[in-house]
């Protein structure tokens, strides 16, 4: 999509400006379109009016990345993994996060299982205002017995409520699990299809409309051949697994397999490699063990191979570090590199502050917001914070490129109306915005006190400086 031009996709559209899409014109809901902000479906027209229907077709092939994108369970806690259209994100954001799941053995106890769950569940970070958190788990029938592998579901299905990855090389161990209406119906992940059970994989995904995962570890080639062949057996929702090695040659075959894929699949438009990739970081832990190390090791295995555009991850590991880790890359990663990460420029209020309440300030850069009303609220601090536009960028360098000046903090004063709701006149500014203070004060007329360099140090400084 990132090669098509707006009249590209304007003349499949009706053309007739009609407005029911809530765009005021066809080319301004084509260039929504590029940006992936809407649908060809979004398109009333194209979808009512049955005379569009060859259009709506040619329009929905013309847009479709050539990664497809794939769905993994149904809902609220559905997970859409793929849908990728370019090979760096400058050129286009990414969309479509890598899903990482935990991996869950069969092996282990319920009580076990139930409690892994309640962990994977219970991980849940705020960081610039987005919820860091997992996607899957993955159920591994390890121990071969169909019986003991349905009870595993069974405890996950009721412990936990995000999609399952039903992990067997035998078909009739998935089969038995698969039965149930509820798990079948929750649309799973199946894994694995190879080149000796493709066949009843292939029946169990199109029996149960479940998406299904082609391994093959050898070449490129015989991963290709075996994906069309499920493809041609009637299953279109596929995720490839090209084979996971964590040491030596076996890790630089594994990360260039993961390249060769994406840049096969979008520069080439080779429609056998045009899906979703799957890495297993968590085979680091196949030797067996708890070694503290392993947590550390899988952590860059699967930043790296999240990096190199792997789609989806299974891990073991449930050290907070590790997935806090891999959350804020994932988070960074696949922000829109073109847009600081902002909010909303204004007046922001912390407990329940009166006209002899503290004003400070700071700018729009989301991770900077955050930070400073995170230590605020932290250290229980009753306090006004004036929020300023800064275009997105934090204190300093907003201060060194002049969107943080005078001016903006005069503009900002008289639009929140702080003036009318204190009754000093007195303005805390950070510490690395301490070369604007006589500005400030000459612009404002306000005293100017230069805080502290951390928000950390609020409160302390506070207790030194605030006089009510």
């Amino acid at each position: 999509m990132a090669k098509l031009s707006l009249l590209d996709v304007y003349k499949y559209l009706p053309q007739t400006n009609c407005g029911e899409c809530g765009e005021v014109t066809c080319i301004s809901f084509a260039s929504k379109l590029l940006e992936r902000k809407y649908k060809p479906t979004d398109c009333p027209s194209l979808v009512k009016d049955g005379k569009y229907k060859d259009k709506l077709q040619a329009l929905l092939k013309l847009v479709a990345p050539p990664v497809k994108a794939v769905v993994i369970g149904k809902g609220k806690a559905a997970v859409t993994i793929g849908g990728k259209e370019v090979m760096y994100r400058h050129e286009l954001t990414w969309h479509n996060p890598t899903a990482l799941a935990i991996d869950v053995s069969d092996l282990d106890p319920p009580e076990k299982i139930e409690e892994r769950c309640k962990k994977i569940e219970s991980f849940r970070v705020v960081r610039i205002g987005q919820e860091l958190k997992l996607d899957l788990v993955a159920v591994r029938a390890a121990s071969g017995d169909p019986n003991r592998f349905e009870k595993a579901v069974e405890i996950v299905r009721k412990s936990c409520t995000y999609p399952m990855i039903l992990c067997s090389f035998d078909p009739t161990v998935l089969a038995a699990v698969l039965r149930k209406p509820e798990v079948a119906d929750s649309r799973p992940l199946l894994y694995a299809a190879t080149k000796e059970n493709w066949r009843e994989m292939v029946v169990l995904a199109k029996k149960y409309q479940c998406p299904l995962v082609a391994f093959e570890p050898g070449s490129l080639v015989d991963l290709k051949s075996l994906v069309l062949t499920i493809k041609n057996a009637g299953v279109e929702d596929i995720v490839l697994d090209p084979g996971t090695y964590t040491e030596g040659p076996g890790l630089k075959e594994t990360l260039n397999k993961f390249v060769m894929i994406r840049r096969a699949a979008i520069k080439a438009e080779d429609e056998g490699l045009g899906y979703p990739i799957l890495g297993i970081p968590a085979v680091t832990w196949l030797d067996g063990g708890e070694d503290p190390v392993k947590s550390y090791e899988e952590a860059y295995l699967a930043a790296v191979m999240m990096v190199r555009s792997a789609d989806i991850l299974i891990l073991h590991t449930l050290q907070p570090y590790a997935l806090l880790a891999l959350t804020t890359l994932r988070q960074n990663i696949y922000a829109d590199p073109r847009k600081p990460a902002a909010v909303e420029a204004g007046l922001r209020t912390f407990g329940q502050p009166t006209e002899d309440s503290p004003v400070l300030i700071t700018t729009n850069f989301a991770l900077t917001y955050y930070t400073v009303a995170n230590d605020i609220e932290a250290q229980g601090t009753t306090c006004y914070l004036l929020v300023a536009d800064t275009g997105g960028l934090a204190v300093q360098v907003s201060v060194a490129g002049g969107q943080f000046n005078a001016s903006v903090v005069k503009n900002l004063i008289d639009a929140t109306k702080i003036e009318s709701k204190v009754k000093h006149r007195k303005l805390i500014i950070p510490q690395l915005a301490a070369r604007l203070k006589g500005d400030i004060e000459d612009v404002t007329k306000w005293e100017v006190i230069v805080g502290p360099r951390d928000s950390s140090e609020i409160k302390e400084f506070l207790k030194k400086v605030w006089t009510p």
